[in-house]
């Protein structure tokens, strides 16, 4: 937990409660159903914890807004933006029924009101949202292709609607479709060496 409060000092004692419970929450509920590494569970607050708040350094979600996690898997990114933005509106969607009990079970043990969850594909999902979140489940190209059409034309923040994207390594060769990606390095803002190879790519969409 100190982890968090070292890159985020203005928490209120609600969300440092909720940030406290979720190593608990994650270790009893990857007992029942695996969802992450044994491994990363010892280093949640590290490898997905802050990890998943490296897309708050870059993007600061408004009160009303709207963001879609696609494949969320164990409710990274989204279930630590959730509690970081109360007054954003997060669907959390994976196609993985399994998953999404245990995103369901972590988001009523913490009490978060802002987080809904839907287990199907994302092709299936009929909303719009201001940006939609994720950590590496598909190519970019790919993944622009699932979310088409799924982001709201209205802008309400200085940064472009769009996608925030975690990912790691080199990402030339993928991202030489969109010149107008912009990539943030995580060790901009993180000091630990986990952060080296990892990055925000933000690709807001065009409106023709």
């Amino acid at each position: 937990m100190q982890i968090i409060n070292k890159y985020f000092k203005n928490l209120t004692p609600k969300q440092t409660e909720q940030f406290s419970k979720l190593q608990e929450l994650y270790q009893d509920w990857n007992l029942k159903i695996n969802v992450v590494s044994r491994k990363d569970i010892d280093e949640l607050y590290l490898r997905h914890v802050l990890h998943s708040l490296g897309i708050a350094k870059v993007a600061q979600f408004k009160p009303g807004s709207k963001v879609m996690d696609v494949g969320t898997g164990g409710g990274f990114p989204g279930i630590p933006l959730a509690i970081l933005f109360p007054e954003t509106q997060f669907h959390l969607v994976d196609s993985i029924g399994k998953k999404i009990k245990v995103v369901d079970e972590v988001v009523a043990g913490l009490g978060l009101e802002n987080v809904k969850t839907t287990n199907s594909r994302v092709e299936e999902v009929k909303d719009t949202y201001d940006f939609i979140v994720s950590r590496a489940v598909a190519q970019m190209e790919t993944f622009v292709g699932w979310t088409k059409g799924k982001i709201a034309k209205k802008q309400n923040h200085d940064l472009k609607n769009g996608i925030l994207y975690l990912k790691g390594g080199d990402l030339t060769e993928e991202l030489k479709l969109y010149t107008s990606a912009t990539i943030y390095d995580l060790t901009d803002y993180f000091d630990e060496d986990f952060f080296e190879t990892k990055k925000v790519v933000h690709l807001g969409m065009k409106y023709k």
